[in-house]
């Protein structure tokens, strides 16, 4: 199945979804609510469903409709998390398009109410996220797969884990002081084994029926390391990427403050003079121009760019490599080795 073709399927899957949630989510005060599920949901490279899909193939499972609908609702838990992530950033757009919050605190200017705007718009999106997050659960249990119930632990332990990765995000930023070692940890936390290991790992155990050791290996040594890359790319985009690309302003990722791996390799081989110059000006919000490009000066003469590009390099390597000796079908061998690719690369 083409990658296309997939993203096709999980459209349809979260269009039939959110239809059912019309007559709840229902009348011209809610409607808000459900029109920016849909805008939000209209977006992303569906890499998460991709992920869970292939697992399941690769353990066997054929083309039931229900696999869609399993794998289209790990988009709702992505949605979720990126409402949140903005309110907790402050951020102003995704995808392109207004953030959550800034389209609800509009709503607000726009019809003249009482009380703040900005307070508004943080609290409804809040409570959008939340919904999305409820949506997630709902959604993957109406899959009606027959191995659902040998699933939902690892489906618990994912949610926790992003949610642990959120909190960890605000704690690094609090500290003002980051290790690559705590970025990772931010990382794998906050987006990489939700993004890769544990949308796989779903995908094979719905399949399978069962956690052989195989499947916890391919997880580890493909899942992990894909999802190390994946974030390690996110991290420099988010800093040298393109807006047209990304849907976020450039080097918007300096103005909150990000303390991701790319930052700590800089503050770790910088200069002391370059390094205080991250330390100062990492995290203004008024960040112009001149300082994003003086940012990415420091970060590119520090060599912390360079390196990053080699890891990525070398967990891809030895991600395409696990799949060598894994007992998986050949199709799915290569739509992972596809996958890999398209998640680390500079247009991810």
């Amino acid at each position: 199945m083409s990658m296309d073709t997939l993203r096709t399927e999980v459209d349809r899957s979260l269009g039939e979804f959110l239809d059912r949630q019309r007559p709840i989510v229902n009348g011209p005060d809610l409607a808000p609510l459900l029109n920016a599920a849909r805008e939000l949901l209209s977006g992303g490279k569906r890499l998460r469903p991709a992920f869970c899909y292939w697992g399941w193939r690769a353990a066997g499972g054929g083309d039931e409709p229900g696999i869609f609908v399993a794998a289209a609702s790990l988009e709702l838990l992505q949605a979720s998390a990126l409402v949140h992530d903005d309110v907790m950033d402050k951020s102003d757009l995704r995808r392109g398009m207004p953030s959550a919050h800034r389209r609800f605190q509009r709503l607000h200017e726009k019809s003249d109410w009482y009380g703040s705007a900005e307070q508004f718009g943080e609290g409804a999106a809040v409570l959008l996220g939340n919904l999305l997050l409820i949506w997630s659960g709902e959604m993957w249990r109406s899959s009606g797969l027959p191995n659902l119930e040998a699933t939902q632990p690892f489906h618990d332990h994912m949610r926790t884990e992003l949610m642990c990765g959120q909190y960890l995000d605000l704690l690094e930023q609090a500290h003002g002081e980051n290790t690559f070692e705590s970025a990772l940890r931010v990382a794998l936390y906050k987006s990489g084994k939700y993004s890769v290991e544990q949308p796989l790992r779903l995908g094979l155990t719905l399949a399978a029926g069962g956690g052989a050791p195989w499947i916890e290996e391919l997880c580890v040594e493909y899942g992990n390391r894909v999802g190390i890359a994946f974030q390690l790319r996110d991290d420099i985009l988010g800093v040298f990427g393109d807006p047209v690309e990304t849907g976020k302003p450039a080097g918007d990722d300096l103005r909150e403050g990000k303390r991701t791996m790319l930052i700590a390799r800089t503050l770790a081989a910088a200069t002391p003079e370059d390094a205080a110059t991250v330390r100062r000006l990492l995290g203004d919000p008024d960040l112009d121009a001149e300082g994003v490009d003086k940012l990415r000066g420091v970060i590119e003469a520090s060599g912390a760019l360079d390196e990053c590009e080699e890891m990525i390099a070398r967990y891809l390597e030895e991600s395409l490599a696990s799949l060598d000796d894994a007992p998986i079908t050949t199709e799915a061998r290569s739509a992972l080795a596809d996958l890999a690719v398209a998640a680390t690369s500079r247009k991810t």
